[in-house]
């Protein structure tokens, strides 16, 4: 990634941009107390949320039979989004790299594969809808990452090419999506990352142990240094 070289970042929401761990784990927790269920421990239940609500139930429930679409996914679902932003927040340190690239006008974004009736309240509540120059869920193309399609759709919106951009994100889907799409690419490996997974072998072209060198890197990428 060569400093100054690319116009725009583009951010998976969960675990990447925002710390959403919190309320999904509790919703989660919240299900397994109304099952009589000994609640999964927060720590352990917080490296699954990138996985989704259905990640997250099969670990919680290892001896239901859980699949898109079915009565225990759509519950989550619909207990998540009653308390969608309650303790969620965008992760220490990123909100002063959302200022910097709005002031310098460079645009960011959201890809994610969490579904629009999520996604978007989530953004507004953070105060972040507005600002994001392209927000592409998980339901709008019939494709999800690790196509790179929403990434390519999420450049058209923003009208900005995909070599130009950045995505930056805390699962091998992630980087596959971003290496297909044309796209450079940053692991974030302060997300929601597994026992068994090594972001370092996701392929990613740099890779950010924390928010602090996520900034650092995206800012000399982007050309903010001094800015």
């Amino acid at each position: 990634m060569k400093p100054g070289n690319y116009d725009a970042v583009l951010f998976d929401l969960d675990g990447t941009l925002v710390d959403t761990a919190p309320d999904m784990v509790r919703v989660l927790q919240d299900m397994q107390a109304a099952r009589d269920r000994e609640p999964v421990a927060y720590e352990i239940g917080r490296r699954y949320v990138s996985n989704g609500a259905i990640g997250l139930l099969r670990l919680a429930f290892p001896d239901e039979h859980i699949d898109f679409g079915d009565a225990m996914h759509h519950e989550y679902l619909d207990r998540y989004a009653e308390m969608i932003c309650r303790d969620s927040r965008v992760f220490d340190g990123l909100a002063g790299l959302l200022d910097a690239l709005d002031d310098a006008g460079r645009p960011w974004g959201v890809v994610t594969n969490k579904p629009e009736f999520l996604t978007l309240p989530l953004l507004e509540a953070l105060g972040l809808a507005e600002r994001s120059a392209c927000t592409v869920s998980g339901d709008s193309l019939p494709v999800r990452k690790p196509d790179p399609g929403p990434l390519l759709l999420a450049c058209d919106m923003a009208g900005i090419d995909a070599w130009r951009a950045i995505y930056v994100g805390d699962a091998a889907r992630d980087i596959e999506a971003g290496l297909a799409a044309g796209m450079a690419t940053v692991a974030a490996a302060y997300g929601y990352i597994t026992e068994d997974d090594d972001p370092r072998a996701w392929g990613a072209d740099i890779l950010a142990a924390d928010t602090e060198e996520l900034t650092q890197i995206l800012r000399k990428a982007v050309n903010l240094e001094g800015k």
